[in-house]
């Protein structure tokens, strides 16, 4: 009984090695014949089209959805919210500035200020 089971595992070993080696076969000719399936003449242009597309220089309306800052245009760094900050928007609100001055004189977001004051229990509630 268990020799007829090794002689079918044996056998089933043999069948997926086999159909292991037609995968092989089959996947070799299909990239074969890659690039000239996408119109390029020769591999080495296929792989540096491909190798273009994975480092992301792209080019078209697909292209802007990364939305990298202009060329000459910074982008700002996160603010950093201290307790000199947080100390600073209070005395600026005490002394009735509005936010968007607030936000200008410290150098943060109005929504950061918005955060801090609300913080710091110096809004009204609705």
């Amino acid at each position: 009984m268990i020799s007829k089971k090794m002689h079918q595992l044996e056998a089933a070993k043999a069948k997926i090695a086999s159909l292991e080696n037609a995968i092989a076969a089959e996947l070799s000719k299909e990239l074969a014949q890659l690039p000239a399936k996408y119109g390029f003449g020769d591999a080495k242009s296929f792989i540096k089209a491909v190798k273009a597309a994975a480092s992301g220089r792209r080019k078209g309306p697909a292209a802007k959805a990364g939305k990298k800052p202009a060329a000459g245009k910074k982008r700002r760094s996160r603010a950093v919210i201290t307790d000199a900050t947080r100390a600073e928007v209070k005395k600026l609100v005490e002394a009735g500035k509005t936010g968007g001055q607030i936000a200008k004189t410290v150098g943060i977001s109005l929504p950061s200020v918005q955060n801090i004051k609300k913080a710091l229990g110096l809004v009204k509630k609705r």
